[in-house]
C-alpha cells in the first residue's frame, strides 16, 4: 500500500513523500541523483485535474502549471500521457506558451498523438475506421441496452467513450453497458477500456504503458516516475515494473481515489488527488533547486 503525502524522508530539506517499497526508494533516489536523465510521466484527469461530471469542464489544478514549470527545466522531460486528444489536454491544462515548460510533451490518445511545448507542434495519425463505425451505432445500442438517463457519449477523435457518472445509479449503469459495448467494440476491431464510471472504445495497442516505455527508451531515461489514478493507468504501472526489470529505476505514484484501489495497492506512494500530486511535484522542484 502506498504512503501518504504527510510522510517525509528524514534526509529531505523539503518534504517529499516516502516510498514504502525498496523499488520505490531506489526509483526516487535515482531521480534525485540524476534528474537530467529522469522522465516524469503523468496522467491528466484525476492526477493533474480533478475529476468532474462533465469532462469538458475539467481543468488542471490551479497550481499544476507553476509546479510543472518549476520542475520541467530540471529533468529530461515531463510527459503528460492521456486518453484525451492532445490538443484538448493542452487547452484544459493551460500548457501552451508557458515559460519553463520547454521540456514538456503531451502524449494524447495513449501516445498516438504528440504535442511538444518547445515548438507547439502536434503530430497525429489517421483515425481507426472502427471508431467511426462504433460512433454511428452507439446511440441505437444504448437505447436497446436500456441505458439509464444521464448516460452520455464523449467524442474523442481516435476513440469514443460512454460515461455513466451522471446516471441515477452510475455503477449499475456502468455494469449494464459493459457486455454490449465489449461486443460492439469487438465487431469493429476495437477494445473497451473501463475507467471511473466510463467505458472507452478504442483501437487495440493504444495504452499508456506502450506510450511510456517507448518515450522513456527514446530519451535513454535513467529513471522514470509515473503518476495516475485510474484503471487505464495500470498499463503504465506495468511498464514501470518492466523498466525496473531492465535496469531503469522507477517510482510509482497513485493520485488517491476511493473509486479505484487497484493503483493504490501497487503504488510506492499515494497522494491526496491532484492537490497532493501538485504538492509532490512542487516538492521535487524545490529539492532539485
Amino acid at each position: 500500500m502506498g504512503s501518504h503525502q504527510d510522510s517525509t524522508r528524514d534526509d529531505a530539506p523539503h518534504p517529499l513523500p516516502t516510498p514504502v517499497t525498496a523499488a520505490g526508494l531506489e526509483g526516487l533516489d535515482a531521480l534525485l541523483a540524476d534528474p537530467g536523465r529522469a522522465v516524469i510521466a503523468l496522467d491528466f484527469d484525476g492526477t493533474l485535474a480533478p475529476i468532474v461530471p462533465d469532462p469538458d469542464r475539467a481543468r488542471a489544478h490551479p497550481q499544476a502549471v507553476p509546479a510543472l514549470a518549476a520542475l520541467a527545466p530540471k529533468v529530461a522531460s515531463i510527459a503528460v500521457i492521456t486518453g484525451r486528444p492532445a490538443e484538448v489536454a493542452v487547452r484544459h491544462g493551460g500548457f501552451a506558451d508557458v515559460s519553463g515548460l520547454d521540456h514538456l510533451v503531451v502524449l494524447g490518445h495513449y501516445g498516438a498523438e504528440r504535442w511538444d511545448a518547445a515548438t507547439g507542434t502536434l503530430t497525429t495519425p489517421d483515425p481507426h475506421p472502427g471508431v467511426a463505425a462504433v460512433r454511428a451505432e452507439l446511440p441505437a445500442l444504448l437505447e436497446r441496452s436500456g441505458a439509464q438517463q444521464g448516460t452520455w457519449i464523449e467524442e474523442k477523435g481516435h476513440a469514443v467513450a460512454v460515461h455513466t457518472r451522471r446516471a441515477p445509479d452510475p455503477q449499475a449503469a456502468f455494469e449494464t453497458l459493459r457486455a454490449p459495448l465489449a461486443d460492439l467494440a469487438s465487431r469493429h476491431g476495437l477494445v473497451v477500456e473501463p475507467g471511473r464510471m466510463v467505458l472507452e472504445l478504442r483501437p487495440p495497442g493504444m495504452d499508456k504503458g506502450a506510450a511510456l516505455r517507448s518515450y522513456a527508451h527514446s530519451l535513454g531515461a535513467a529513471s522514470v516516475l509515473f503518476a495516475g489514478d485510474d484503471l487505464g493507468d495500470l498499463p503504465a504501472f506495468a511498464a514501470v515494473d518492466t523498466l525496473r526489470e531492465e535496469g531503469t529505476p522507477g517510482f510509482l505514484v497513485c493520485s488517491g481515489s476511493d473509486e479505484v484501489t487497484a493503483l493504490s495497492e501497487r503504488a510506492d506512494v499515494v497522494v491526496d488527488g491532484p492537490a497532493g500530486m501538485v504538492a509532490l511535484l512542487a516538492a521535487l522542484a524545490r529539492r532539485l533547486a
